[in-house]
């Protein structure tokens, strides 16, 4: 009789954490979404460039500000299987002449998937 409320009692502990404990072995794939930013073609943009320059370096951007065409960002976002989720954002300013005029690059953003 012991054996059964051991063992049922360990399937009731596994089902109230939710296999957490599992969390480690079971796989979890990299996820990559947004536009793949790749550092030399990030360097090669420059203020003066035009519209089209841009986007034969870095190609279509993913996201537009559908308030104002002359802000395009550039968001590339991974999760490493259960380890950090990161963040590159690029944003790239124009003018009224397609001309670019602001370049803001960040890739600051870390945050453990723990967290939420």
């Amino acid at each position: 009789m012991t054996d059964k409320k051991i063992i049922s009692t360990v399937f009731v502990v596994i089902l109230i954490s939710g296999c957490s404990m599992f969390k480690n072995i079971i796989y979890h794939p990299d996820i990559n979404q947004g536009n793949y930013l790749i550092l030399s073609n990030v360097s090669r943009v420059r203020i003066g460039m035009t519209k089209q320059q841009v986007v034969y370096i870095l190609g279509r951007t993913i996201m537009h500000d559908p308030f104002d065409s002359n802000t395009w960002y550039y968001i590339f976002r991974r999760a490493s299987g259960y380890k950090n989720i990161s963040q590159e954002t690029l944003i790239l300013t124009f003018n009224d002449h397609d001309v670019l005029i602001d370049i803001n690059y960040r890739t600051a953003f870390k945050k453990s998937k723990n967290l939420g």
